[in-house]
């Protein structure tokens, strides 16, 4: 393969994906990981149906549907009255997608799926616990200077290098490139717990959204490991709170009680605590240097949007490589676009409506959170506002206006 590849740093759900779309094009991948295997993790796990649509392309729906959940329908609850505020049905759609749904698929699960199928492809090439650790381009080709798990080092060379290696990237680093944005004050929790809330609260779906002047929560739903079920919450805490204060079990006891109060304490599988950031990179591209996924943008988990916008920067960037390296595509022209309309993507549509849904959620000024819970209510019963709304919170208009973006 030698210089013809192109080199993905990062195994993760985006690198997966872009290394699985290279190989349908005919391109030859070597999909490099620092850690020594795939990190299994609750972490994201909603598939809109545009990113339905393209792992269908892909040939990996039907996994996903033995592995996932299909949900239809997402809700948004008051935890203060306890109210089903809106709820918001993709199959009730005028113009339904093609495929009506979310498909709650654990990111770990499609790493496996795709990494079992490129481990049986000879041309893609795997290896673990390689951390890159410099970089060199020319006109022809890069170099990635890359430490090995005996300490030792080697150098691999491809057409392109992108890095996929997750919000704190090294490539981005090395590249020079600028990641602008903010960090939110406030840390957020996740738990994650098999207790099944439908049997407590049957209005819920697998995706709902409460909204709490003090500490809003998401709930969702996934199939788990052994499909037993697993379902996670997340909120915020004040930034003031300590680790111990936070973690501890009757810490997450309560938070858990507070919105969905029960007999008993619930079983807890995991927790973990992190900070949230929205940053997007001042460019995906530089020379033969690449950015996709959470290496060029990073935004809070409201809305289940960061995986989905990595992966529709996967898809986008695989046909333009096509382009390029099969067709004779002129490289910078094509690739400053892969910029322009995946940064569309990010700015105006990821970025600005995670923070609008956060904002939404967490609404302090009584008057402002009333017009805000109103504003839910009318767009989940009108049927033009109810269909807006979905179009947007899917990145179904997100990803129609990035790609008609010159």
């Amino acid at each position: 393969m030698g210089r013809d590849r192109v080199i993905i740093a990062g195994a993760g759900p985006i690198g997966a994906v872009l290394a699985y779309a290279l190989r349908q094009r005919d391109i030859p991948v070597l999909l490099i990981e620092a850690l020594p295997a795939p990190e299994i993790d609750c972490r994201a796990a909603s598939c809109h149906p545009p990113t339905v649509a393209m792992l269908d392309e892909l040939g990996l729906l039907e996994d996903g549907l033995e592995q996932g959940l299909v949900s239809p329908v997402f809700n948004y609850l008051d935890r203060v009255t306890g109210e089903l505020i809106g709820r918001f049905d993709i199959e009730a759609m005028r113009e339904r997608p093609a495929h009506p749904y979310v498909l709650q698929w654990e990111q770990y699960k499609i790493v496996g799926t795709v990494l079992k199928r490129l481990a049986d492809d000879p041309g893609a090439e795997i290896r673990m616990s390689t951390r890159v650790v410099a970089i060199a381009q020319d006109a022809d080709k890069v170099d990635v200077t890359v430490t090995l798990p005996d300490g030792s080092s080697d150098i691999l060379s491809g057409r392109y290098l992108v890095g996929c290696d997750g919000g704190r990237s090294t490539i981005r680093k090395l590249a020079d490139i600028e990641f602008d944005g903010f960090t939110w004050p406030e840390r957020f929790l996740k738990i994650d717990t098999r207790f099944d809330f439908f049997g407590l609260r049957p209005e819920l779906s697998n995706r709902n959204y409460f909204s709490d002047p003090d500490e809003w929560l998401n709930l969702f739903k996934a199939r788990g490991a052994g499909g037993e079920g697993m379902w996670r919450a997340v909120s915020p805490t004040l930034p003031e709170q300590t680790d111990d204060e936070l973690l501890s079990p009757d810490a997450v006891e309560a938070r858990l009680q507070k919105f969905c109060p029960k007999p008993g304490r619930y079983e807890i599988a995991t927790i973990a605590l992190y900070k949230v950031h929205q940053r997007v990179a001042a460019t995906f591209n530089r020379g033969r240097v690449l950015l996709a996924g959470d290496s060029a943008h990073v935004n809070n988990p409201v809305g289940g949007m960061g995986m989905n916008g990595g992966i529709h920067d996967a898809i986008n960037l695989a046909d333009k490589l096509k382009a390029i390296m099969l067709e004779g595509a002129d490289a910078p022209p094509l690739l400053d676009r892969y910029t322009r309309q995946r940064r569309k993507a990010q700015v105006d549509y990821v970025q600005a409506q995670s923070i609008q849904n956060k904002q939404t959620l967490g609404e302090k000024d009584p008057v402002e959170r009333a017009k805000k819970l109103d504003g839910i209510r009318r767009q989940s019963a009108d049927p033009e506002l109810h269909d807006a709304f979905i179009r947007r919170a899917c990145l179904i208009d997100s990803l129609r206006d990035a790609n008609a973006t010159l």
